[in-house]
Parts: C-alpha cells; sequence; structure tokens
C-alpha cells in the first residue's frame, strides 16, 4: 500500500457533489508515482478505513460554508483544529469532517491530512457540476500535483 493517498469524495449524480470524484479522475490522468487514488461516497466510516496505514493523505470534497461556488478551503487538520467542522459542511452527512474528528480521537489521523473543500451551490440529483466549481476542480488538481511532487512523489 502507498503511503501516499488521494481520496475524491462525492456523489457523481448530484451536480456539484461530484467535485471530489472529478478532481481525483483529473489527477489519476496525470499518474502519479506512489501515489494511491481513492473514490469514495464520503461515508465517514469508509474514509477511515481508507485512512488507516497512510502516512500523507489528501481529501477532496464538496463544502457549504457561504463562500461563493468554487472557492477553495485547504484545511490542516493538525493546524486547523477548530476550522474543520465550521468550515466544510459535507453533504454526506456523517462526513469527512467526523472521519477526520473520530481519526484524531482514536490518534489514527495520519501525520499529514490535508483537506481540499471545493464551496459547491447545487447538490440537484442529475444536474451537471457548475462552471465555478469545475475551474476549481482544475486548481485543485495542480495545487495537489504540486504537493505530490513536492513530497517526493
Amino acid at each position: 500500500m502507498a503511503d501516499r493517498l488521494v481520496i475524491g469524495i462525492g456523489n457523481p449524480d448530484r451536480g456539484d457533489d461530484a467535485v471530489g470524484r472529478l478532481a481525483l479522475r483529473r489527477l489519476r490522468a496525470r499518474d502519479p508515482a506512489g501515489v494511491r487514488l481513492l473514490e469514495l461516497d464520503g461515508e465517514a466510516t469508509a474514509v477511515l478505513a481508507a485512512m488507516q496505514g497512510a502516512g500523507r493523505v489528501w481529501l477532496i470534497d464538496a463544502a457549504q460554508s457561504g463562500a461563493p461556488p468554487g472557492a477553495i478551503h485547504r484545511i490542516d487538520p493538525a493546524m486547523d483544529d477548530a476550522l474543520l467542522p465550521h468550515c466544510t459542511v459535507s453533504s454526506h452527512g456523517f462526513g469527512v469532517a467526523q472521519a477526520i474528528g473520530l481519526a484524531r480521537a482514536m490518534g489514527t489521523l495520519p501525520r499529514h491530512c490535508i483537506v481540499y473543500a471545493i464551496e459547491a451551490a447545487d447538490f440537484t440529483v442529475g444536474a451537471l457540476p457548475s462552471a465555478e466549481v469545475m475551474a476549481a476542480v482544475d486548481d485543485v488538481v495542480r495545487r495537489i500535483a504540486a504537493e505530490l511532487a513536492q513530497d517526493g512523489g
């Protein structure tokens, strides 16, 4: 298992909620070496299980915090403890913020964990992701690719 893991979270059938998976697919096309790439729907226990054993994790998900659609939040749960539950509101209910909280409480939070939350607006079933969210996807993919390269990948 690769020590580095990128998880794209979302529902591809709910408009902007697809953002994490779309970003992961674009990152996969870059074929980053030594990185495990995983798509999940965002259920907390699945996210928690996926992070087990990984030393460095990047998570990409949709968020609703009141910022404009397409705004990118880069959150380091080790540094931004108070910001995670309030800055991002997962569309998955018990999701990413709760998984990170559980991992922290259990002492299993990876030593490097970064959350990229892209501000979403439309979670309508059958809708396409908005243009603002798609522009943010490209930006997040560039950022993560740069971080992976800097991290030795």
